[in-house]
């Protein structure tokens, strides 16, 4: 069974930034495709961002130039550090996994999923 284990998330103004962190297996991190996602209340869970070892990162066009997806191969983790938040950011964001290689914006393309985190943004 493969774990996500994600951290971060909380309450900032509008402007500010957060760092999230999903931890998982080696083998995850390596060969599987990974991303963020988030679902606001009373939405569907909506791509954030994604991220594989053998491409480009690939964003939403609502968080282009203001999220970045990294990955720190020492630490089997993935980040995606959130700038200039604004309050339609709020949300719970998920971490996911695939079973496979890529990168895929579709949530049903991914298997494995973290816990959640709650970010909110004030305005």
């Amino acid at each position: 069974q493969v774990q996500l284990v994600e951290s971060g998330g909380g309450l900032v103004q509008a402007g500010g930034s957060l760092r999230l962190s999903c931890a998982t297996s080696r083998l995850t991190f390596m060969t599987a495709g990974m991303g963020w996602f988030r679902q606001a209340p009373g939405k569907e869970r909506d791509f954030v961002a994604g991220t594989w070892s053998g491409a480009n990162p690939v964003y939403a066009d609502s968080v282009k130039g203001r999220f970045t997806i990294s990955r720190d191969n020492a630490k089997n983790t993935v980040y995606l550090q959130m700038n200039s938040l604004k309050p339609e950011d709020t949300a719970v964001y998920y971490c996911a996994a695939r079973r496979s290689y890529g990168i895929s914006t579709r949530g049903a393309d991914y298997y494995y999923w973290g816990q959640g985190t709650q970010v909110t943004v004030s305005s």
